[in-house]
């Protein structure tokens, strides 16, 4: 059983070609809030996140994951988790002045992908009009958007998703709760979840067939209740953003989904909610076989070729959180027909 060293996910950054353009989406239709802008950056917060914020977009000439931070336990557990990384030999090294929380550890996971630890953080706690009459709340419940209540979870793309499963449980105290198989390969795992906590999963795994280090699959937020959730499907359609995929039901966590992509970047956006909670301490990873519903809980509904792209883009395809159906192997996407 690994020692517990992370507490949660606390921010992402994404790198997007159209920084004001990803910003507005983000503000008017997703309703986040901004809380700081510089010449590079916007940050942007979910009203029910605790610290200064939950979002960076920065500008870059191609649509990709910045970085995602991680809080610790504690300090101790930082230290820990750094001394882990170092006796390793994985390649990091600590970061001063960051907006919103003191020094933290920048590091490489195995797909090349930029993590950072961090203990020290800023609270926020919102005044004026967006204080909260709940003193639980940071903020005041947004009135506008989708307002999703808080950050959930990002999927990265990486070539074995088993073998980066057990590095992030092995030297950072991950939970390996899941994995999903081929049918007609069953030694390929094409999908894995890992969690620093009783959700499901807070970091998902995609296998990636490209060349490409580092890319991103999806950064998913999270809404309270399956009402929000068919809310947030139809905000999107009067706003004009088209619906990549869903709404609909994973098998694995049990979470619903919905998949979109924020204009400057056109990066993939999920908004999920429901799901289990999971609080036991020495849980072995389950086996799905992709025909089992592991992406789509009810195996009706197929997934269009463009779930996958991830980013910076590549030739090859990245194959992410997946459901083969075993009458369509051998087709480009074997996941697009119904049933």
């Amino acid at each position: 059983m690994s020692k517990v060293l992370l507490a949660h996910l606390a921010h992402v950054e994404l790198i997007t070609p159209q920084v004001n353009e990803s910003a507005n989406f983000f503000v008017d239709v997703m309703g986040l809030t901004e809380v700081k802008r510089t010449a590079e950056s916007v940050y942007l917060r979910c009203w029910g996140d605790y610290y200064q914020y939950s979002l960076m977009l920065t500008q870059g000439k191609e649509s990709a994951l910045g970085h995602a931070c991680w809080r610790t336990v504690g300090p101790e557990e930082l230290d820990e988790a750094v001394a882990r990384l170092k006796a390793a030999g994985v390649p990091g090294e600590w970061v001063d002045n960051s907006y919103g929380h003191g020094r933290s550890y920048r590091f490489q996971a195995p797909g090349g992908h930029s993590m950072e630890l961090v203990w020290d953080v800023k609270r926020y706690q919102a005044e004026g009009d967006l204080k909260s009459t709940y003193p639980e709340r940071p903020q005041k419940l947004t009135n506008h958007g989708i307002a999703p209540r808080q950050l959930d979870h990002v999927t990265i793309a990486t070539k074995d998703v088993v073998a980066a499963a057990e590095w992030f449980k092995k030297l950072l105290g991950f939970r390996f709760t899941a994995v999903t198989y081929r049918h007609d390969k069953p030694d390929q795992a094409v999908f894995a979840t890992v969690t620093t906590n009783e959700k499901s999963h807070d970091l998902g795994l995609g296998v990636d067939f490209s060349d490409i280090p580092g890319r991103l699959h999806h950064l998913a937020f999270w809404v309270d209740s399956a009402d929000e959730h068919l809310r947030c499907a139809d905000l999107l359609m009067e706003s004009g953003t088209g619906i990549e995929y869903g709404p609909g039901r994973h098998g694995i966590g049990e979470q619903y989904y919905l998949y979109f992509r924020e204009p400057g970047g056109r990066i993939r956006i999920e908004v999920n909610t429901g799901g289990y909670r999971n609080y036991v301490p020495d849980w072995e990873a389950v086996q799905w076989g992709v025909a089992q519903g592991s992406n789509t809980m009810y195996r009706n509904i197929g997934m269009p070729d463009s779930m996958m792209e991830a980013f910076p883009p590549a030739p090859q395809p990245a194959v992410p959180d997946i459901d083969l159906q075993p009458e369509l192997a051998g087709v480009d996407n074997p996941w697009k027909k119904h049933g």
